[in-house]
């Protein structure tokens, strides 16, 4: 079971002697001085008010931003969000998208399962609630792609339910706050930090929950940062247990570590006489799911093997191009480029479903994974 932080004498003691710049002033709905009090006090005056899931706040709009935001940084997820919401505008139009414009559209994002999650809980919602979100827990962690606390964020934000957030911005808080030891993803400390996200939510004002739920996340951003948190400015300092205790650095605890394995694969850059690149497309699962990519095998025998079964060329008179190395969330890759020109497709083959030539000017319509799209624009 998690525990609290003892607290070291010296460091409590100097954390009591910290000069304090200023006292951060606190809304009229502060004067309690509760922790959500507290926070939205500092979220009126430091918060994000004009992000553009905000305005309007509709369920599908909050849900996309949360989707988009999952290990996503905000000010990468703002033109991506404003580009998908003009072309996908509502539930219905997001289910009836083909890949090719779903995965264009995300291209660029990472984490392809979340574009995938997106459109498959976007079809149940139409064909089980009319083509809307539904306004219940149990209905949207029913989803794909939505856990407990996306959907929080979503009847919240979307609704103004009383209902808890525990993402990694929120973990940190509350670890820190209350001095919880353990890494937040294990249960036996998940549990605990839940149960204290939702009675901090039955502090808060009437109607005030989606700025509270949002003010968490600002304030984990921004505020109570992973590296160098502004604690002196902090308006949760007087209660602060990591900051008692000289524990700021050291939680939350970090998750045990591993070395991250590494894998090797070749590609081919194939392009035909008018100079299009050929693309094939990644299986609906696995790394890469659904998008346009190089042809690519694990080994080199294995790529000479797809190359001589359907390619009109020599294999062996390809070019080597440097290594293209990107890492992925349990491993890294590198990738080793040969480059071909002037081939074709043998007639058995042509272009397919899963196969086709594209000219470079018509890239950026395909959805294509950020190395290769970088690779193929150098």
């Amino acid at each position: 079971m998690p525990r609290p932080l003892p607290r070291a004498g010296g460091a409590a003691a100097a954390a009591r002697r910290m000069p304090r710049p200023f006292a951060v002033r606190m809304s009229p709905h502060a004067a309690s001085g509760t922790f959500a009090a507290r926070l939205l006090g500092w979220f009126d005056r430091h918060g994000r008010h004009d992000l553009p899931w905000q305005h309007p706040r509709t369920p599908y709009r909050v849900w996309l931003s949360e989707i988009m935001l999952q290990q996503t940084q905000v000010r990468t997820v703002i033109p991506y969000f404003e580009r998908f919401v003009a072309a996908f505008p509502d539930v219905a139009a997001l289910a009836a998208a083909s890949t090719d414009a779903l995965m264009a559209h995300w291209a660029g994002l990472g984490y392809y399962a979340r574009a995938r999650n997106l459109q498959a809980a976007a079809r149940a919602c139409v064909e089980r609630h009319g083509g809307e979100l539904p306004r219940d827990l149990d209905a949207l962690v029913a989803l794909p792609g939505i856990g407990r606390s996306t959907a929080g964020a979503i009847l919240s934000q979307a609704w103004g339910e009383r209902a808890p957030i525990l993402d990694g911005n929120v973990k940190r808080v509350l670890t820190r706050f209350h001095g919880i030891a353990g890494w937040p993803g294990q249960p036996a400390v998940e549990k605990p930090l839940w149960a204290l996200a939702a009675a901090h939510v039955a502090e808060v004002p009437d109607g005030r929950m989606p700025d509270y739920t949002q003010a968490q996340m600002d304030f984990g951003a921004t505020q109570c940062t992973r590296a160098r948190p502004a604690c002196a400015p902090c308006p949760l300092q007087d209660d602060c247990a990591a900051l008692r205790g000289g524990l700021v650095d050291a939680l939350p605890t970090p998750r045990p570590g591993k070395p991250l394995p590494e894998r090797e694969a070749t590609a081919l850059l194939l392009e035909d006489a008018a100079g299009a690149v050929l693309l094939q497309r990644r299986p609906p699962t696995g790394i890469w799911a659904s998008l346009w990519t190089l042809p690519q095998a694990d080994t080199d025998a294995a790529m000479r093997a797809w190359f001589e079964a359907g390619v009109d060329g020599d294999y062996d008179a390809a070019e080597e191009l440097p290594v293209i190395v990107h890492t992925f969330s349990h491993y890294r890759l590198h990738l080793r480029p040969l480059r071909l020109r002037r081939v074709a497709l043998r007639a058995a083959v042509r272009d397919n479903d899963g196969l086709r030539w594209v000219a470079r000017g018509e890239l950026g319509s395909l959805g294509l994974p950020a190395p290769i799209r970088t690779f193929l624009q150098g």
